[in-house]
């Protein structure tokens, strides 16, 4: 780590392919009928026969596993099917966060189908907080319900599920975060999750809006009434994608399925908010559109305080009601786009003062800051500088509501339970977690993680960062056409990241930009035509600017970038090494 005047560096990293027996590109192009270069990116990721080649380049229903795999599902699928034949009124207990509203509005559509008589539940993120809580647990046994589901939600809601137990209220808790070690599932009539101990389900990385279209897709099948589940993906694959879940496996098969049933949408809340987001009527969209347009849109209702707007808005009969709640959704997205710009400066500015920033894992904390957004600023202060990082708003009372978010190498959740004494509360997964804290204990906090992870750098014996990429290309192997071949290999995303190459020999052609005070722009010539470079947020991670005639290596995926009716080839810069030019 250094610092050039008040603007902290991130550390250069060190490229290593991701197999090096990567480097032939042709083994599987021919029987795959694919290009050389598509060829070795399946390689250098561990495909190696023709059947897993096919698999991943063509997904199919076929590969949705059997829902009744998981456990708990039999008795699940029992209760719900009793309710729905006696009469009785079901509530969905869903989460505010995208993942937890597509979850409800999937399984309220499922149940309705089936002749259900349903409600929903979405909690405030600010007065009710994350979770099953027992006072909306009791009013729904005062209302008449006999039966809760809870989405993306209730796996370490022990004290409420024993009150519901006792007052003979049935709770099915579908859900995909981890329980915990010591104390396993809780008290529920049945619990479907495929972390939980003892699941023989073959997929462990379903998304909460995943986990509920399982049961979903258990009811149909035992109703004769399999062929609806289709229709279901389309949503399910935009809680998948926005949830940053990994696209591999079956949640590849979801996303890709639900990509391509997009364009016959009819729901009109889900065509409103296509359009609203500037994806037209769904053709021809891609895993990126679900993450970064539709996605932050639905998330921007739970994160600034109108959550219920999402089921709304997939149940509105009326095209123009329909239009009315997605131009709310985007204007709550444009206000969180503010907001959390604002906590990010407040946080990054903190860090540079306090020096804390420089620690392995950055722990920065702050008085009022917006709790719907301190994720998004822990996940892009982590991108930023390299490492975990916690983000944590501190209200009057002392209480402070964090999020915390790393990468590959650092499971948070286990580095957060060897603090559980300090915490009042935490819980999520190996990458993204949530925790509330007392002031007095951010500094300890901070002091035990960073302890942590100097554990695991001791045990991994090398503390030096590295890149993985797929294979190294000449400069003479990029054309526009590569960015054909690459989309046999859609959908991109979390576990199955953009393709990313290495070019040596290139030289810095004219005069680099810097965008917004944060983008580098610039041109290289490679293999006697000049390529568009643009290495977001480039300005805050390069220890220098590029210098014109400079030979350098490059680290990139590659786009089709269109501007002014023209489409050209655009490097997007993940590292740059200076060296190698010719």
């Amino acid at each position: 780590m250094m610092k050039t005047g008040s603007r902290m560096e991130v550390a250069g990293r060190r490229w290593v392919p991701r197999r090096e027996a990567a480097t032939a590109l042709g083994g599987l192009a021919a029987p795959a009928g694919v290009s050389g270069v598509v060829a070795g990116v399946l390689a250098a990721r561990g495909v190696e026969s023709e059947a897993e080649a096919h698999a991943l380049l063509s997904p199919s229903l076929a590969q949705l596993h059997d829902p009744f795999l998981m456990l708990g599902m039999r008795a699940a699928v029992g209760r719900v099917l009793r309710a729905v034949d006696a009469g009785e009124r079901i509530l969905i207990y869903g989460d505010y966060d995208v993942d937890g509203t597509t979850g409800t509005v999937v399984l309220r559509r499922a149940l309705e189908f089936l002749g259900a008589r349903t409600g929903y539940h979405v909690p405030h993120r600010f007065t009710e907080g994350y979770g099953i809580r027992r006072d909306v647990l009791e009013r729904a046994r005062a209302e008449g319900y006999g039966l809760v589901i809870s989405v993306d939600c209730g796996i370490r809601a022990f004290e409420p599920l024993e009150w519901a137990r006792s007052a003979g209220l049935d709770v099915i808790i579908t859900d995909h975060h981890l329980p915990d070690d010591a104390e396993g599932s809780p008290p529920a009539f049945a619990v479907l999750n495929p972390n939980q101990k003892d699941c023989p389900y073959p997929d462990k990385n379903l998304a909460g809006v995943g986990v509920a279209f399982k049961l979903a897709h258990a009811l149909f099948r035992e109703r004769g009434r399999e062929a609806q589940v289709p229709g279901f993906l389309k949503v399910v694959a935009i809680g998948t994608v926005a949830d940053v879940a990994q696209l591999t496996g079956e949640n590849r098969a979801i996303v890709a399925l639900g990509l391509k049933d997009l364009s016959r949408a009819t729901n009109p809340g889900l065509r409103a908010l296509m359009e609203v987001a500037g994806c037209g009527d769904g053709t021809g969209m891609r895993a990126f559109d679900l993450g970064f347009r539709l996605g932050p849109r639905i998330n921007a209702a739970g994160r600034m305080d109108a959550a219920r707007a999402v089921v709304e808005l997939f149940e509105s009969k009326s095209p123009a009601q329909a239009r009315a709640l997605a131009e709310q959704l985007d204007a709550r997205n444009r206000e969180r786009r503010e907001v959390q710009q604002q906590v990010t400066e407040r946080a990054v500015a903190e860090l540079e003062l306090s020096g804390t920033g420089e620690t392995s894992v950055v722990v920065v904390a702050g008085d009022g800051w917006h709790r719907g957004v301190i994720g998004l600023a822990a996940s892009k202060i982590a991108e930023r500088f390299g490492r975990p990082a916690v983000v944590i708003s501190l209200d009057e009372d002392g209480t402070g509501h964090g999020s915390a978010r790393s990468g590959e190498g650092f499971h948070m959740l286990d580095a957060l339970t060897e603090c559980a004494d300090i915490l009042e509360a935490f819980g999520g997964h190996a990458h993204a977690a949530g925790l509330s804290v007392r002031r007095e204990n951010v500094v300890e906090l901070r002091r035990r993680l960073n302890e942590h992870a100097s554990r695991l750098v001791c045990e991994a014996g090398d503390a030096e960062p590295c890149l993985e990429y797929d294979l190294e290309l000449a400069a003479d192997d990029l054309s526009l056409d590569l960015c054909t071949e690459l989309e046999a290999l859609e959908p991109f995303g979390a576990g199955w990241p953009r393709p990313l190459f290495v070019t040596r020999g290139l030289r810095v052609v004219g005069e680099p930009r810097v965008l917004k005070e944060r983008h580098l722009k610039f041109n290289v010539l490679a293999g006697g035509r000049v390529q568009d470079c643009i290495w977001w947020g480039g300005a805050e991670r390069a220890a220098a600017t590029p210098r014109p005639g400079a030979g350098i290596e490059l680290a990139y995926s590659v786009e089709a970038n269109c501007w002014n009716g023209n489409t050209r080839l655009q490097l997007v810069i993940e590292d740059l090494k200076e060296g190698g030019g010719r």
